[in-house]
């Protein structure tokens, strides 16, 4: 079940939630508006999976930063989003893909248990400019069933993210980190 605005409001007045910043007005009838941090890391080479990804980065002026196709852009929402009790989804929303951005298409799932900045995988079909803070996509929050597990007792792999992470599949490839 996804809750509704009215229910995550709740959540959070609860502490059941977590979203930091949190500003009501952002609330949907199903979902919270997230926004795009300030920083991006840049990855324009060829990718290796059996490998770190080598990046730049760069912070997102106020007057915009245009992003250009054939880049693989990874950045970060404003908001620190997470909780115990409920898993999260993470999407672009119709504001951001009718303007040509494919925004965290591969890895929506929030876990129970993660509260974090999103890394956002971001791909746009023409060059656009962004601006840091601007909103980007939905977060919707969903209700678990079952035990819960928290995926911060389970030490998986992303557990300790602060900011924008690479892909570590490296790690799971034989002879990786080439």
């Amino acid at each position: 079940m996804i809750l509704t605005g009215g229910a995550i409001a709740a959540a959070v007045a609860a502490g059941e939630i977590a979203i930091d910043p949190f500003d009501p007005v952002r609330l949907s009838p199903n979902a919270y508006d997230w926004r795009l941090g300030e920083t991006l890391r840049v990855c324009d080479d060829a990718l290796d999976a059996a490998a770190p990804t080598a990046f730049g980065e760069t912070t997102i002026p106020a007057h915009g930063l245009v992003l250009e196709p054939d880049v693989l852009y990874l950045g970060i929402t404003l908001e620190r989003t997470g909780s115990e009790r409920y898993a999260q989804m993470l999407n672009g929303d119709r504001t951001t893909g009718a303007l040509g951005i494919w925004v965290h298409v591969s890895a929506p799932l929030g876990h129970s248990g993660h509260a974090i900045r999103w890394t956002l995988e971001i791909r746009v079909a023409r060059p656009v400019r962004v601006y840091p803070g601007m909103t980007f996509g939905k977060l919707v929050f969903l209700q678990t069933f079952g035990a819960l597990a928290s995926y911060q007792q389970h030490g998986l792999k992303y557990t300790a993210t602060d900011g924008i992470d690479i892909s570590r599949l490296y790690e799971e490839i034989p002879g990786g980190t080439r």
